[in-house]
């Protein structure tokens, strides 16, 4: 046992668990519990890493002195939790989305910033290498003056849990599940849409039972000022799944896969093209020990995607989702600014 580690437990063991849990195991942290609604899955994985198995989250929680919980699982299993974790001054670190709605994350970003623990949202698209190639070059002010920016977000349906199609337990479909990186990314380097209207529908065969689902399919549009504009397209298929954004400049166009970062000019040549070789396990590595050296040593390591910060991210998600409902634009600027407790 390494004392120098933190004490940490895992909640939800399902792909993107394992994984986390991949990652976190090769850094700072000591796994000391997992836990998951499958008992017998977190049994097998508790095998696997030495430590005690729950499928009771509360008593988890309750029966551990913890200092993390890495959470996976949706918050309809877990939300309470959360804050019980928060107010035992347990740093929590939970893959995207911060919440169901922008009421919730407030919450937990208050709750946090009040009991001063660390509330990290596992975004990887910060960490992984396109997106860092893409920063840096507009950093540097390569492309020009900015006119549009463009992005597709499809994801193959049979993968996902059957919570995600309720309304309910999800709080929202393709765009707070599946959008909520790139959306983050737009936000992170173009600041918040001044207005935004969107369109979103779902399979259902009727309006009425459409009211209960989340959407399969969204189409946004924003205005970041009169020069520049940006869309985004989503869909939930049953084909291959696949993301990009695309930014056009006065000078060069910028297209970032998960895997590749591209720059063409205004004719569509290839000047630059960089092949990223991450992962999802590297990715999380990366944010994970950002995680744990805000904790262990804050002066000098900012968190990064911090709950405060990404409230931006979930107010462009509540106008969307406000837009969808009166059909008008909406200003994701208005929302209550202040956090929730």
């Amino acid at each position: 046992m390494n004392e120098n580690k933190l004490k940490t437990a895992v909640v939800g063991l399902g792909e993107k668990g394992q994984a986390l849990l991949e990652a976190a195991a090769g850094g700072c942290f000591e796994i000391i519990a997992v836990a998951d609604k499958d008992l017998k899955l977190a049994e097998s994985t508790a095998a696997k890493f030495g430590c005690a198995a729950f499928d009771d989250y509360r008593q988890l929680i309750i029966q551990n002195q913890l200092d993390c919980l890495l959470i996976v699982d949706g918050l309809h299993n877990c939300a309470e939790q959360i804050k019980t974790a928060i107010k035992k001054q347990v740093n929590i670190f939970k893959l995207a989305p911060l919440g169901r709605d922008f009421d919730q994350a407030s919450e937990f970003a208050g709750l946090a910033e009040m009991e001063n623990v660390k509330f990290a949202v596992g975004i990887t698209d910060r960490f992984s290498q396109s997106y860092s190639h893409l920063r840096q070059f507009l950093e540097q002010g390569k492309t020009g003056r900015i006119f549009s920016l463009s992005a597709v977000c499809n994801v193959d349906s049979q993968t996902l849990p059957s919570w995600q199609s309720d309304l309910k337990l999800a709080g929202g479909g393709v765009l707070l599940q599946n959008c909520y990186g790139l959306i983050d990314t737009i936000v992170s380097n173009f600041k918040i849409p001044q207005q935004i209207y969107a369109l979103i529908t779902s399979k259902a065969g009727d309006k009425k039972q459409r009211m209960y689902l989340t959407e399969d399919t969204a189409v946004i549009t924003m205005k970041f000022s009169d020069t520049l504009f940006g869309n985004l397209v989503a869909n939930r298929t049953f084909g291959d799944s696949s993301e990009w954004l695309k930014i056009f400049g006065e000078n060069k166009i910028l297209t970032v896969k998960q895997n590749r970062f591209t720059v063409t000019d205004s004719a569509g040549q290839i000047e630059e093209e960089l092949a990223c070789t991450d992962n999802l396990v590297s990715r999380l590595s990366a944010q994970l020990e950002n995680f744990a050296l805000s904790i262990s040593r804050p002066p000098e390591n900012k968190l990064i995607s911090s709950a405060a910060e990404n409230l931006d991210t979930m107010r462009v998600l509540q106008a969307a989702y406000l837009s969808a409902r009166t059909g008008f634009c909406e200003e994701p600027g208005k929302t209550e600014p202040e956090l929730r407790i």
